[in-house]
């Protein structure tokens, strides 16, 4: 678990089923993340069984953003190589603009940075998603390219 002021990184628990199920399931979400499709109650199940493997064997992990024990959001690692990840952010709409999502990003960087030893971190955002490109600027990742309307960042470790 990795902490910060407000917040907590921590693993999913099936107690996050129901807000898991709220997340992936919300069709106007799905423009931010790889996977377009409802996921069912015994998919997700199995997904925070499983959850728990190691991102070295599995190449990804999901991060439960925590305040105060209610899950708010999620911080995806993706694409792990041994000196790289994608990552990914996604704070609930009634918890945006607390400031969970730089603290969120904050924490996983040093994690990546200390635990994990990588190199470089990268992410994918549209171009139109303004706010996600300020929570990723203001936290030092570098515009790379510009493809198909969706801009790629950086952050060098």
């Amino acid at each position: 678990m990795l902490k910060e002021k407000k917040i907590k990184l921590r693993t999913l628990f099936p107690t996050d089923l129901e807000f898991l199920q709220k997340i992936e399931n919300d069709r106007s979400l799905w423009e931010y993340g790889s996977d377009r499709k409802i996921f069912a109650i015994e998919e997700l199940t199995n997904y925070i069984k499983n959850s728990s493997e190691k991102i070295q064997k599995a190449k990804q992990f999901r991060f439960v953003v925590d305040y105060n024990n209610t899950p708010v959001g999620f911080v995806d690692l993706f694409e792990y190589k041994d000196s790289s990840a994608g990552v990914g952010i996604i704070i609930d709409k009634e918890y945006q603009k607390r400031g969970f999502a730089s603290e969120s990003l904050r924490l996983l960087i040093d994690y990546c940075l200390e635990d994990l030893k990588l190199k470089n971190l990268h992410c994918k955002i549209s171009k139109s998603n303004l706010r996600s490109i300020q929570l990723f600027t203001s936290s030092g990742f570098t515009f790379t390219k510009e493809k198909d309307n969706v801009c790629f960042y950086t952050f060098t470790l």
